[in-house]
Formats: C-alpha cells, structure tokens, sequence
C-alpha cells in the first residue's frame, strides 16, 4: 500500500504543519536534532523517515504517532493504537509479573533500569527528566494505570522528599520511560509500552520494601 493511498504522505503532512506553525525545516532540526537536509529529503519524499525521526517530530510537533507511522507507509493496525487509556489486560500481565512473549523479561528491564541510576545522579540526567518527561507523556497518551504512576513518580522526583537511594530508583523508571532503548520498542502499538509499565512496577516494588 502506498503511502499515497492513505492520505497525506509524511512529506506532505511535515510540510502542511510546518507552514501552518510558520515553522522553518532549520528550526525543526534544532528542536528534533535531525539534520536539516535529512528532514528536507524527507519532506521532498526522497528518503524514507525512519522510527526514531517519526517519533521525534510526533513529540516536537505534537502529531499523533500512529498519524505520522500511517503518513510513512508503517503498517499499523488500530483496533489496538494506545492513545488514551492503557489496555487492563496488559496492567494485570504486569502486576503479577507475567511476560507477554519470550522477547521480553524482567530481568532486561531490571539490567536497564541499574545502568540508569548513575546517570540519575549527575545534573545532565536530573534535567532530561525535567525537561522530557511532558513530552514523552503527550505522546504515551496521556492517562491509563501506568502513566498515572509514572505521573506520580515524577512528581516525588521533583520534589526530591524522599532518600538518596529511592530518588536514583524513580528516576531510573522515569528515564526508562523517556529514553527510546526499550526492551520492546514504544512503536510496536499494544504492547510498546509494557516494558515501561514493567519498569514502574519494578521500582514501585523496591520503593515499598524501602519504605
């Protein structure tokens, strides 16, 4: 299926937002840190606009993720986008630690939160979390069971009341949540964000055995 088929192309609907927001593609770099003549051979159609650059101009410039992926020519089957509540069954796979397939584990998830909480404690990952986290939220979807927690961890976190050990442990799931190296990539819709809601549970586990 074309991209055409479906409506706008990528290129087209980059371009229809950019001028609408009198937005210049130089500009659009700076905010996204994605080359100007990247964007602009993406726009003019003359390369194909990988994940990473979709989800970056979903969070700059408020599109909806599953727009730009259709836009792009992605297959996406939307009986099962998340965009604004977070699906019960997965929540409840989570809450008793079931695993959705063998390509994701805890153990991953756990591995990758540990390498963040060095980062947590230096002033450059402290201000990712201040400075992405809204973002990456609008992009979640906004409400549903996990973001709700993630919600409230990011408030602890910046109110910093609680103990050194237990503030590299929020910001650990905060940055799990923010940086797009998943276990399951945020793209793969349905279950993108599993291994996030993972990620909270894990760290709202070790915060009350802390507490």
């Amino acid at each position: 299926m074309s991209e055409g088929s479906l409506g706008l192309s990528v290129g087209q609907l980059l371009r229809d937002v950019l001028e609408e927001r009198s937005l210049s593609m130089r500009k659009l770099s700076e905010l996204t840190d994605i080359d100007t003549s990247t964007i602009s051979r993406i726009i003019n159609e003359k390369r194909k606009a990988t994940l990473d650059h979709l989800e970056k101009f979903a969070i700059i410039l408020e599109i909806p993720l599953a727009k730009l992926l259709q836009a792009a020519g992605y297959p996406v089957d939307h009986k099962h986008v998340i965009h604004s509540t977070y699906d019960e069954t997965i929540q409840q796979l989570v809450e008793t630690s079931e695993l959705l397939s063998a390509d994701i584990s805890i153990e991953k998830v756990k591995l990758q939160l540990a390498s963040y909480e060095a980062y947590v404690q230096t002033t450059e990952g402290r201000e990712r979390i201040l400075h992405d986290f809204d973002n990456k939220l609008k992009l979640a979807g906004g409400v549903g069971p996990f973001v709700d927690q993630m919600k409230e961890l990011f408030t602890r976190f910046k109110m910093q009341d609680v103990a050194k050990r237990d503030l590299a442990i929020i910001g650990s799931a905060l940055l799990y949540f923010i940086i797009p190296v998943d276990v399951i990539p945020d793209y793969i819709f349905a279950v993108g964000y599993l291994d996030d809601a993972i990620a909270v549970q894990i760290a709202s586990s070790v915060l009350t055995k802390n507490s």
